[in-house]
């Protein structure tokens, strides 16, 4: 049965921020909110807890998991970015918004789309997320929080709890989040398409 912290939104507690993130170290599964709705996450490493998010979610293998990352320094381990996009993604960040990007020669394949080796990237702007990334001092793998049949993902953790107490580690109750999913934006080539447009703004594109 899944543990449940209820976490401060502004002020998260350092206690149970690291409980959390030992949480992960050792190949756990949580359910945490971000600047949009609530995901899960994992170790990046751990097969195992990636495996059990596609089992909830029921999703394929061409499905594009998000490296949740504290900043760009972390994303550039993982992606190729130029100047161009350093500098939007420097300034939608961090924001409600996930970027395919071209991934790294030397990212590990079960990191990355397998035909056309992108990666999902996610800097978001959560107090939470954020002192959880601090304390891990690397990003998580992640994906928005929508449960098959659903179109919308998931806000309220009680909910959450109430489905998912055998299928995850850990709930963080950080409180009723935005329905939303994150905007996506892929640019893992020359050019620029909106995927999905989510809880980020798009107006940045009529500048």
């Amino acid at each position: 049965m899944a543990q449940y912290f209820q976490i401060h939104a502004q002020n998260p507690q350092a206690r149970l921020i690291q409980q959390a993130s030992e949480i992960v170290r050792q190949g756990g599964l949580i359910a945490y909110p971000t600047d949009s709705s609530y995901a899960l996450g994992c170790h990046l490493d751990d097969k195992r807890a990636v495996d059990r998010i596609r089992r909830i979610r029921k999703l394929d293998r061409h499905h594009n998991f998000t490296l949740v990352a504290a900043d760009l320094k972390q994303v550039a381990q993982f992606a190729k970015i130029d100047n161009e996009q350093y500098r939007l993604i420097k300034s939608l960040t961090p924001g409600a918004y996930t970027f395919i990007l071209a991934a790294k020669r030397l990212v590990p394949n079960r990191l990355v789309h397998p035909k056309r080796r992108t990666i999902g990237i996610r800097i978001p702007d959560n107090a939470i997320v954020r002192a959880l990334l601090a304390d891990l001092a690397e990003p998580i793998m992640s994906s928005s929080l929508i449960l098959p049949g659903q179109k919308m993902a998931m806000a309220d953790p009680e909910q959450i709890r109430a489905e998912l107490e055998h299928e995850v580690d850990l709930v963080v109750d950080g409180g009723i989040g935005v329905i939303e999913p994150s905007t996506v934006i892929d640019w893992h080539d020359d050019r620029l398409r909106i995927v999905r447009q989510g809880a980020g703004d798009v107006a940045f594109l009529m500048q």
